[in-house]
């Protein structure tokens, strides 16, 4: 999907919002993508994730995974674009952890998702979770790629849209220096 197209969609759904943000990492931003809001049009969801989908139709996937709770719903829609089962990952006592009888077993080809990624600390845990299980990583998609595709999972990383979406350590944050509250 191009750019522009993906942006107009992010514009009308809303995902885009300007601001200052506390996210998931704990940096900051002047910016948020909401990818949440995203999910609530599924002729939108189910456009994105079936450009993602067309990454990896040639490889052989069995289940889609993807961290509680921004990878949910996309986890669902990628396992239907691709035909395959789909679960999530969820923390327990801080930890991402399978739960609710999902399973990873040795030599499954595991297709990691999750709706946005600035620094890819969720999707780290989730493929470790693969990995110590015996499952192979056959790739990582996102939504956006806050990162401008500066985050390196040691596999192919799919995203719709990879953007240079500026965020700082609160110590360095100039939003805060100028008095602002971030909103998490």
């Amino acid at each position: 999907m191009e750019l522009n197209r993906a942006m107009a969609i992010f514009k009308e759904t809303g995902v885009m919002l300007e601001g200052h943000f506390l996210l998931t990492s704990g940096r900051h931003s002047n910016r948020y993508m909401q990818c949440a809001r995203l999910f609530e049009y599924p002729k939108y969801s189910e456009l994105m994730c079936a450009d993602l989908a067309a990454h990896f139709a040639g490889e052989k996937i069995d289940i889609v995974i993807g961290p509680a709770l921004g990878g949910i719903i996309m986890s669902y829609e990628m396992g239907r674009q691709l035909g395959v089962r789909n679960f999530f990952a969820e923390r327990e006592e801080g930890k991402m952890t399978l739960r609710r009888g999902f399973k990873v077993t040795a030599g499954m080809r595991v297709l990691v998702v999750e709706d946005a990624v600035t620094t890819g600390g969720s999707v780290r845990e989730v493929i470790n979770l693969v990995k110590d299980a015996g499952g192979i990583v056959a790739g990582v998609c996102s939504i956006v790629d806050r990162s401008a595709g500066k985050v390196d999972f040691g596999c192919r990383f799919e995203s719709v849209a990879s953007l240079d979406v500026q965020s700082w350590e609160q110590q360095d944050c100039p939003l805060c220096r100028e008095g602002t509250a971030a909103v998490k």
